[in-house]
């Protein structure tokens, strides 16, 4: 079994979870597609969306090279859109990645969204890692390896929807304290 079956298949996890909130909620990706000057509008990253999200299941269920290339192009377009936003300042309050359970733009997004590149590649190079063929060499019907798949998804979503926040209070907690001084601790 490829070795990046498990980051793959949360990569493409969390594409297809992005693609249905996006399509249920897209306002904030198309606020935040015209921060950027890419001035789509609903209908279209609606259809985006289901195109996103059909995406990440034929890549779930099939693991093959042609859904994998397509994976490694969508993440690279996510972190060219991230890069730009992050280099032009771009004031968006969400990037729009998960509809409104969102973060703005952050190193983080582009080290995820390399990450899943790179797994990505992997099977592209590598395919057959389809949830059929790899739950067929798991032990216990592959139930440790989904739990591990959906832990990661999890964990993915939170690093990219509340740390960005929280490090952004970090930072203001910060700055504040240095305004005034600096005496005790920020928090």
């Amino acid at each position: 079994m490829n070795i990046a079956a498990g980051p793959f298949l949360i990569a493409a996890s969390l594409l297809a979870l992005g693609g249905v909130l996006k399509a249920l909620r897209p306002v904030d990706t198309a606020n935040a597609l015209r921060g950027v000057g890419v001035p789509f509008g609903l209908g279209v990253v609606r259809l985006g969306g289901v195109a996103e999200a059909a995406l990440g299941v034929w890549a779930i269920a099939t693991g093959d090279r042609w859904s994998a290339i397509l994976v490694v192009l969508s993440y690279l377009a996510f972190t060219g859109f991230v890069v730009v936003a992050l280099v032009r300042h771009v004031p968006i309050a969400s990037c729009g990645c998960f509809g409104k359970a969102d973060a703005p733009p952050s190193l983080v997004h582009v080290g995820v969204n390399l990450g899943a590149c790179l797994a990505a590649v992997a099977v592209a190079v590598d395919p057959g890692v389809g949830l059929r063929e790899v739950l067929a060499d798991q032990p216990l019907a592959g139930l440790p390896f989904l739990l591990l798949v959906a832990t990661g998804a999890f964990l993915t979503f939170i690093a990219l929807t509340l740390l960005p926040r929280t490090l952004a209070l970090v930072r203001q907690a910060v700055a504040a304290h240095a305004s005034h001084g600096g005496v005790g601790t920020p928090w």
